[in-house]
C-alpha cells in the first residue's frame, strides 16, 4: 500500500491545462523529487496535495489506501501534510519562535499563551532534528537558511508525516544547501517523508530516491535516481539532448576596459557600510563573475550601480561617463542593462501586459509614444518580434506578467535589457529556479552578448555557473573585493572551486 497515490488529477486553470490526467505515487519514507520545466505544471499538483487547490472531477488522492478529499491547507495538515513554500510564508517582526507556533499557540489554566510549554516542544523537534536556530531571533534579522530551517521546524510542530518542499534550495548558499541536505537525511532517517520540487538535477542526485518527471502538465515518467544520469534526467524532462555545459571560446577582443567601479562605499539599511571601498573594472568582450555568499553587499553594490540606492563615495563609470547617483533611467540611456536579482519584485510589474513590461524605461518614447498617447499598434508589433525572437511562452502580449512561468518571466527582462543593445549588462541570479532548458538558453544568450563585444557582470550564488560563464572572477567579502583571478590564474588553478569557496568564507589559500 502506497502511503500517497494521485490518480487522473487534472487542473484546469483558465484556458491552460495546469495538470493533465496525472497518476503517480509516493513511497512512505523516501524522498521523492518532482522534475519538469518551468510552467510543467509541478507546483500547481503539490497544491493540490496540500489542498490549496482542488482537482477537477475525475481526479482521486489516496492517502494510506484511504480515498481522501483535501479541501484546505488546514485540512491537509490534520492529514499530516506540510508544506513549505519557496517563497517563505513568515511573519518578519515575529520571533522564530513565535512563527512556529502561530495559529496553534498552546494555552496555560490562565489562557494565555504557555511559551514554555511551546519552547520545550520546539526543543525536542531541534534536538531530534539536528535544527540550528535561536528561537528568540526576529525573522527579519535571520538568513535566508534560517528562514527555511523555521519553515521546515513549523510542519514538524504541527505533526507533519510528509513534507513538500517547493525549490527548497533556489536560494541557498552553498553552506546552507549542504545543511539543508542533511537536515533532509536526518528527516528521512526518522521515517518522515519528503517531495521535493526542484530544477537541480544534481540535487537530485545528491538526496532523492526516485524523481517523477513532469512535461506540459503530464506525467511522463517516474525514475530510480541512482541508475539514472543527470543528462538522462534532463532528456526527459526537455524531450531533447540538453547540453548540460557552457560551450564558450576563449575572448576575442583586446580588453578595453568599458565599466569601472572605483572605491564605492554603499550604506544599508541601518545606515551603515555594506559596500566597503569596492573597486572592480569589466572589459569589453569579457563575463566577469562575481562570486560571494549572500549578504555580503552583493544586493546593494547592484543597486546603488542602477541607481535605486545613494553611492557613499566613490564612482562608477561607463565608457568614461560618469553615472554616480544619477536616476535609473538616466543609467539606462547610458547603455547600462540590468537583469535584477528578484525578476517578479524588481524585474516586472506582474499585474502589467507583457507588452507594458518591454517598455517599461522607453514607454515614453517613440515609436511607442507621441505627445503623451501610446501607440497601441506599434507597442504590439514590437512585442510580437521579441516573443518571437526569445521564444517566450504563452505567445500573447495580452497576457500578464503573472501569467508566465518562472523562465519565461526572466525570458522577458532579457529580451527588454537586450534590445536595447547595452554596452554593459549586469546579471544577477540569472538562471535563480529555472529548469536546465531555461539556464541553457539564457547562458547561451549571455555567451552571444560577450561575443558581440558586450561587458558582463554575472553575479550568482551558484559556484558553478560562476566557474562555467566566467572569463574572470572577483569575490566579495564582507563588501570587500576579497580576491580577483584572471584567465591565466583560472587556467592554472588546480582547485579552483575550493579556492573561491575559501575567498568566498572570508579566507585565504595556504
Amino acid at each position: 500500500m502506497h502511503l500517497l497515490e494521485l490518480k487522473k488529477i487534472t487542473r484546469i486553470i483558465g484556458n491552460c491545462v495546469a495538470n493533465n490526467n496525472i497518476s503517480m505515487h509516493i513511497v512512505r519514507g523516501e524522498v521523492h523529487a518532482i522534475l519538469g520545466e518551468n510552467g510543467a505544471g509541478k507546483s500547481t499538483l503539490m497544491k493540490i496535495i496540500y489542498g490549496e487547490h482542488r482537482s477537477d472531477p475525475g481526479g482521486e488522492i489516496f492517502l494510506n489506501g484511504v480515498k481522501t478529499d483535501i479541501a484546505s491547507p488546514a485540512h491537509a495538515i490534520e492529514l499530516g501534510i506540510g508544506m513549505v513554500y519557496q517563497h517563505f510564508r513568515l511573519i518578519r517582526p515575529f520571533t522564530v519562535l513565535q512563527n512556529i507556533i502561530l495559529g496553534i499557540e498552546p494555552k496555560n489554566i490562565f489562557g494565555l499563551i504557555d511559551y514554555k510549554k511551546a519552547r520545550a516542544d520546539i526543543k525536542k523537534i531541534i534536538d531530534t532534528y539536528g535544527f540550528d536556530v535561536d528561537l528568540d531571533q526576529k525573522i527579519e534579522d535571520a538568513t535566508v537558511g534560517t528562514q527555511q530551517r523555521v519553515e521546515i521546524i513549523k510542519t514538524l510542530y504541527r505533526n507533519a508525516e510528509i513534507i513538500i518542499l517547493d525549490e527548497p534550495t533556489a536560494v541557498l548558499t552553498p553552506q546552507e544547501i549542504l545543511d539543508f541536505y542533511r537536515i533532509i537525511k536526518n528527516l528521512k532517517g526518522q521515517g518522515k517523508t519528503i517531495i521535493i520540487v526542484t530544477h537541480k538535477l544534481h540535487e537530485i542526485k545528491t538526496i532523492a530516491d526516485r524523481c517523477t518527471i513532469l512535461r506540459k502538465g503530464e506525467y511522463i515518467s517516474t525514475l530510480d535516481v541512482s541508475v539514472t544520469s543527470e543528462e538522462e534526467l534532463a532528456r526527459v524532462m526537455v524531450g531533447r539532448n540538453v547540453n548540460l555545459k557552457v560551450s564558450k571560446t576563449p575572448p576575442t577582443l583586446d580588453g578595453e576596459i568599458v565599466f569601472e567601479i572605483k572605491n564605492v562605499t554603499v550604506f544599508g539599511n541601518k545606515n551603515t557600510p555594506v559596500v566597503k571601498d569596492f573597486s572592480l573594472s569589466l572589459k569589453r568582450g569579457e563575463i566577469t563573475g562575481l562570486a560571494g555568499i549572500d549578504g555580503n553587499g552583493q544586493s546593494e553594490l547592484v543597486q546603488a550601480i542602477t541607481g535605486l540606492r545613494k553611492i557613499k563615495t566613490g564612482s562608477v563609470l561607463i565608457n568614461k561617463m560618469n553615472i554616480t547617483n544619477l536616476t535609473p533611467k538616466e543609467i539606462y540611456q547610458n547603455k547600462l542593462g540590468s537583469i535584477p536579482e528578484d525578476r517578479q519584485r524588481v524585474g516586472l510589474v506582474m499585474d502589467f501586459k507583457i507588452k507594458e513590461n518591454f517598455v517599461l524605461q522607453t514607454i515614453d518614447d517613440k515609436p511607442f509614444s507621441n505627445y503623451g498617447f501610446i501607440l497601441n499598434r506599434e507597442l504590439t508589433n514590437f512585442s510580437n518580434q521579441l516573443i518571437e525572437r526569445f521564444d517566450i511562452r504563452p505567445t500573447d502580449s495580452e497576457l500578464e506578467a503573472s501569467k508566465l512561468s518562472g523562465g519565461n518571466q526572466q525570458k522577458v527582462i532579457l529580451a527588454r535589457e537586450i534590445f536595447h543593445n547595452p554596452d554593459v549588462l549586469i546579471a544577477f541570479q540569472p538562471t535563480r529556479g529555472l529548469d536546465v532548458g531555461a539556464i541553457e538558453y539564457i547562458h547561451s544568450e549571455l555567451i552571444k552578448l560577450r561575443d558581440q563585444g558586450k561587458a558582463v557582470l554575472l553575479i550568482s550564488y551558484e559556484l558553478d555557473e560562476i566557474i562555467n560563464l566566467s572569463d574572470n572572477i572577483a569575490v566579495i567579502h564582507d563588501g570587500k573585493l576579497w580576491a580577483e583571478l584572471d584567465q591565466e590564474k583560472i587556467k592554472k588553478s588546480t582547485s579552483l572551486k575550493e579556492d573561491l569557496g575559501l575567498f568566498m568564507a572570508g579566507g585565504r589559500p595556504v
